[in-house]
């Protein structure tokens, strides 16, 4: 929200300080001109010509400060558009094609969908470095969306602080040991809306995800269920009911 809101207020300062220095140079300007006329060559005047472009320019340039001003207000208007309709998705269950989330009393929970039955398929769970923390097998291999939870243990074992932001990545296989379609999904219940670069974002879970990564929206309350973890231990499913859109043929 601040970047958004800084953004406005850095154009009506910069439209402000221009009309500032425009007052002035238009005194400048009329001093000048007054002089110029009043000293003139009686034998030689002004050019009516050069003297109505001069005033010309001088009205072109107020001008585009008003269409500045115009443009910003615009912009104000589209900023708090975008987030008056982003907040109309609060309360519904969504779905989006993002992977990062963070680390919050010690669990993060992912969604990801196969393409078709996989042979093989593996899990990877990145920090924000990009750097793989865990990997394991993926506890359901089957076609279709499948929840898995991380219990924030590194594969060291070592427990990893909350407040941190990790990714999930999937590597699939099918049974001829060919790449097999997956993707990496996050589903729940938007809870807030946030601004950030004039762009709106959605709060789902532990997640900040753009509006544009989302691919499904349902009114209908998600069914509490239960998701395997990869330490055996279970998690809420938020989207037991979602039917999310099928991006694999």
């Amino acid at each position: 929200m601040v970047d958004g809101v800084s953004s406005i207020s850095d154009a009506a300062s910069r439209t402000g300080a221009g009309r500032v220095g425009l007052a002035t140079n238009f005194e400048t300007f009329l001093q000048l001109l007054t002089t110029q006329l009043r000293n003139q060559d009686p034998l030689s005047p002004l050019d009516s010509n050069e003297f109505t472009a001069q005033l010309t320019q001088m009205s072109g340039v107020e001008q585009q400060l008003l269409t500045n001003d115009l443009l910003t207000s615009l912009l104000a208007a589209q900023q708090g558009g975008g987030l008056g309709a982003a907040a109309t998705y609060i309360g519904k269950e969504a779905t989006a094609a993002w992977s990062a989330t963070e680390l919050t009393e010690g669990r993060a929970g992912w969604t990801y969908e196969l393409a078709s039955t996989a042979g093989s398929a593996t899990l990877e769970v990145l920090d924000s470095s990009g750097t793989v923390v865990w990997s394991g097998p993926a506890p359901e291999r089957g076609q279709g969306l499948h929840d898995f939870a991380w219990d924030g243990r590194a594969s060291n074992g070592n427990q990893m602080p909350d407040g941190g932001v990790y990714s999930l990545r999937i590597k699939a296989q099918n049974a001829n040991g060919g790449e097999l379609g997956a993707q990496v999904l996050t589903r729940g219940r938007v809870t807030g809306v946030e601004m950030y670069d004039g762009q709106p974002f959605l709060t789902i879970g532990n997640a900040i995800v753009p509006l544009t990564s989302l691919i499904a929206l349902d009114e209908m309350s998600a069914t509490a269920s239960r998701a395997t973890s990869n330490d055996g231990s279970s998690v809420s499913n938020l989207l037991s009911a979602i039917n999310p859109l099928k991006l694999f043929a």
